[in-house]
């Protein structure tokens, strides 16, 4: 370790609180985390870190247990001998669409705290409500429909917040005192970082996006959903419970409270800069260049983009860029993921790949999966094979649980024509089934990528890097179909940081904040320091000429598959 400055980031998760410390190189030199389940199911009762009220739909965390976890985090580097005197900044990422509610005796509260008591003592009477509805609340639905038809529909919702309805509304109205005892609403993220200034801070340029009240293309609150939120007359008053948004992701908030520097040992220069949410922060994790993709390969599937073109949907999330103004992130979330090619995989007869790899059924998968060519077509005359594969119901497209193959004509996608049953040979599903997740995602991408290298007609429209993280980045035969769909001009990389990416992405939020020169990027910075080796693994070459083309001949027809699928689901 060197004796340089560090930087401190953290991640509060659904389940965890992680704090990770690195130098001005980035390098790791110590974390530390709380599981909520294993440290407080006992006090708190959560299960996978939340309460639930089956009833309503309402998932939701108690605001002690974070507090209790702030502590205990801390306390935990402070075992392992981390020089927290030493940390010169402090940022994080928490978990999107969480929300804690302040009191009126907040902001004297957080100023006056005292060394020799832990947080959750002092902070007691801090909040008008003791809970945190979780990103997995399920109870809005009413709300949601209401904020769509007062901008006329969900794709104009969509286009002025970023995302489709998922709120501060159904508080509002079920709860009306303890509404109107709030004198502040944060987000989990703005939250964390109020207890180290020890002052309600102010909410992110990109986390404020989540909540479906942020303008991004007017960069504002917007008035309308302010006034669907609190009624005609309490625009003002929810304006100011929401505060003003800081629109620099870097700088300084100010400096630490008294508490930490007399509790923990850090410096009284120790400072705050803007917390983001967790799926900003993934894409601070590595030098993350506009049209450079990332693919979640875990139990769901994710993909993350940076973009400088706002073109939003109700399918998919928009999010302002944590640190570049004019700057977007992109993101699209589905449910079958790793659990839908599992499906797929135990249902293959088992083959020689088996036998010789000591039973893993995935040796199987991928052998057939490779075996067979894209679309399944083998020659000419062959129709390009389909399908969708939802073991659960779906959110990218909306769609009920159940599985659909279809063929359609493979040099200009047209005669879409389901599948008569039964169907073709499992083996086929193996490959099927990855190019259905790599093809919605191509769908839905389409519009935000241009050609690498600035065009020229040399290479079309694709990401330039794809980086996987997940279980699946582990699987060669996963990441040659990715790399097929999607192209990935420079390659297709796997990306292992050690499940800290949230965390990572904090911690290189801060070190940009307080040592970018004048007009400096994040990108410029971070990526003049960030060290691939050990980080990413190239694992395909990507784009194929040819190859790549005849995706692009059916992506019409897969859009059609699923536009027939969901009309069919509407009308039954």
């Amino acid at each position: 370790m060197s004796d340089g400055p560090l930087y401190l980031g953290f991640d509060l998760s659904t389940q965890q609180l992680k704090a990770i410390v690195v130098q001005s190189d980035l390098n790791v030199v110590a974390d530390a985390k709380v599981d909520f389940d294993q440290d407080f199911a006992s006090k708190y009762k959560v299960k996978k870190g939340v309460l639930v009220n089956e009833d309503e739909g309402e998932v939701f965390a108690p605001v002690a247990m974070w507090l209790e976890s702030l502590d205990l985090v801390l306390q935990r580097l402070q075992e392992k001998k981390t020089p927290l005197n030493r940390i010169r900044g402090i940022s994080g990422s928490c978990q999107q669409h969480g929300s804690v509610y302040w009191g009126r005796q907040a902001e004297s509260l957080l100023g006056s705290l005292k060394s020799d008591r832990p947080l959750v003592d002092q902070l007691k009477e801090a909040f008008s409500h003791p809970y945190a509805p979780n990103w997995q609340d399920h109870s809005t639905q009413q709300e949601c429909d209401q904020f769509d038809a007062k901008l006329g529909s969900a794709d104009r919702l969509a286009e002025v917040t970023g995302s489709a309805a998922h709120h501060i509304m159904r508080l509002r109205r079920k709860l009306p005192d303890m509404y109107a005892n709030t004198s502040r609403i944060s987000l989990a993220s703005s939250f964390l970082a109020s207890l180290f200034l020890g002052a309600v801070a102010p909410m992110d340029i990109s986390d404020v996006c989540g909540m479906n009240l942020w303008d991004i293309a007017g960069n504002d609150w917007s008035e309308p959903l302010l006034e669907l939120t609190a009624g005609k007359d309490g625009v003002a008053d929810l304006r100011s419970k929401l505060g003003e948004v800081r629109k620099d992701g870097g700088g300084s908030m100010g400096r630490i409270s008294s508490y930490f520097t007399s509790r923990y040992n850090f410096s009284p220069d120790c400072e705050v800069a803007p917390f983001t949410g967790d799926n900003p922060a993934t894409i601070l994790a590595l030098p993350l260049r506009p049209l450079d993709a990332i693919v979640s390969l875990g139990t769901s599937t994710t993909f993350l983009m940076s973009t400088p073109v706002y073109k939003p949907d109700p399918s998919y999330h928009f999010f302002n860029h944590p640190t570049t103004p004019g700057q977007h992130m992109f993101m699209l979330c589905y449910k079958n993921g790793g659990l839908a090619r599992e499906k797929v995989r135990d249902a293959l007869p088992p083959s020689s790949a088996t036998t010789d790899n000591n039973n893993d059924p995935w040796a199987t998968f991928n052998q057939h999966a490779l075996a067979t060519p894209p679309l399944d077509v083998r020659s000419d005359s062959d129709r390009a094979k389909l399908g969708l594969y939802f073991y659960l119901p779906e959110i990218v497209p909306n769609i009920r649980a159940g599985t659909w193959r279809y063929t359609c004509d493979a040099a200009t996608g047209g005669a879409l024509r389901e599948q008569d049953p039964p169907g073709w040979a499992p083996e086929t599903d193996a490959r099927v089934i990855v190019e259905s997740q790599a093809l919605s995602m191509r769908l839905r991408s389409q519009n935000l990528v241009s050609p690498p290298g600035g065009g020229g007609g040399q290479l079309p429209a694709q990401p330039r890097r794809i980086y996987l993280v997940g279980g699946g980045s582990h699987n060669p035969a996963i990441a040659r179909i990715v790399g097929d769909v999607l192209g990935g001009a420079d390659g297709v990389y796997k990306l292992d940081v050690g499940g800290n990416a949230c965390a990572l992405g904090g911690a290189y939020k801060a070190v940009w904040a307080f040592e970018r020169a004048e007009g400096e990027t994040f990108d410029e910075l971070i990526g003049k320091r960030w060290k691939e080796e050990g980080a990413i693994q190239k694992v395909d070459d990507g784009y194929r000429d040819g190859v790549f083309q005849k995706y692009g001949n059916v992506l019409a027809a897969f859009e059609e598959m699923e536009e027939r699928i969901l009309k069919v689901a509407k009308n039954t």
